[in-house]
């Protein structure tokens, strides 16, 4: 890396945790770079400053929080409604491992995704980010490094996961890459196969993270939308490859929507590897065709 002009540098940090993927090892202080907590620039010094102000920024929030919390439960019924649903879905949630040891403290998690969504109207809570939030929670060590990270997260990725900004677009994208790369399987799913793309908003909210076989390749594909590589929003290029899964099945029994959307939610324990390879696969396939507008847009 010394070797290199700053720029170019970076750029091949980026890309080498693209090729290679992280080992576990740095993957908590690696995620500080790539979603954008540390500059790739910085010197130990100035990331020690920059942790220290993040975390007085986070504890600010939260005296702000119990400030405005009894205006906020007497003005705004959203409030009372939202943060019954996050008390809801943290309680659902399984948080020990297969020896019986608790995983993460979920206090520590309702109070985040709360914060998040007073702090954040771009986003507001939806059911899924409980599970992400929860996945960083396993990553870091305090709350204030969980709550940044998760904001940064979607940050970098455009919001991608958020229903009311970029799960629509996602879908459609979809839709358009179907029609452009395999059209006898959109001629299907426009006809017996209806409804079926819409329905797989889910693969998008909770970012693929049902998925994989475990954490460590939730990560893994992750890391890999928050460089960029090998082009943006790849994560329709991820569910492209996930329809191709059961495009055999599908056509040879000429499933309905509604058994399309059941095949779709059987592909679970997947290799991260092998999905972020296959959606490379379709990115090398694309960007040899003559590329409609709209898609060159969204992904080149």
């Amino acid at each position: 890396m010394t070797t290199l002009s700053p720029e170019n540098s970076i750029s091949a940090r980026r890309s080498a945790s693209f090729i290679l993927g992280l080992h576990p090892l740095v993957r908590t202080e690696a995620w500080k770079f790539l979603t954008g907590y540390y500059s790739w620039q910085s010197s130990q010094d100035e990331r020690l400053t920059v942790d220290s102000t993040r975390r007085k920024n986070y504890e600010a929030l939260c005296q702000m929080y119990e400030k405005i919390q009894p205006l906020l439960e007497n003005l705004h019924r959203n409030f009372i409604e939202t943060r019954n649903n996050i008390a809801y879905d943290i309680q659902k949630l399984y948080d020990k491992d297969p020896l019986g040891n608790i995983l993460i403290d979920k206090k520590k998690l309702e109070k985040i995704l709360l914060l998040s969504y007073v702090c954040n109207t771009q986003a507001e809570y939806q059911q899924g980010f409980h599970e992400m939030v929860m996945l960083f929670q396993l990553m870091v060590e305090h709350d204030h490094e969980t709550f940044w990270l998760f904001q940064f997260f979607l940050q970098k990725t455009e919001h991608s996961c958020v229903i009311n900004i970029g799960v629509g677009k996602n879908l459609d994208m979809l839709n358009n890459l179907i029609n452009f790369l395999d059209p006898m399987f959109a001629e299907h799913l426009k006809g017996k196969g209806t409804g079926a793309v819409q329905s797989l908003f889910p693969w998008f909210c909770l970012c693929f993270q049902r998925a994989f076989k475990s954490f460590d390749d939730v990560w893994r594909l992750w890391e890999v939308l928050l460089t960029g590589k090998p082009c943006r929003n790849f994560q329709v290029l991820v569910a492209y490859s996930l329809l191709q899964m059961v495009r055999g099945q599908v056509l040879q029994e000429s499933m309905t929507g509604d058994a399309i959307l059941l095949a779709c939610n059987n592909l679970i324990d997947l290799d991260a590897d092998e999905l972020i390879s296959a959606a490379c696969l379709v990115y090398a396939e694309l960007i040899q065709k003559d590329v409609p507008q709209p898609l060159q847009d969204f992904f080149l």
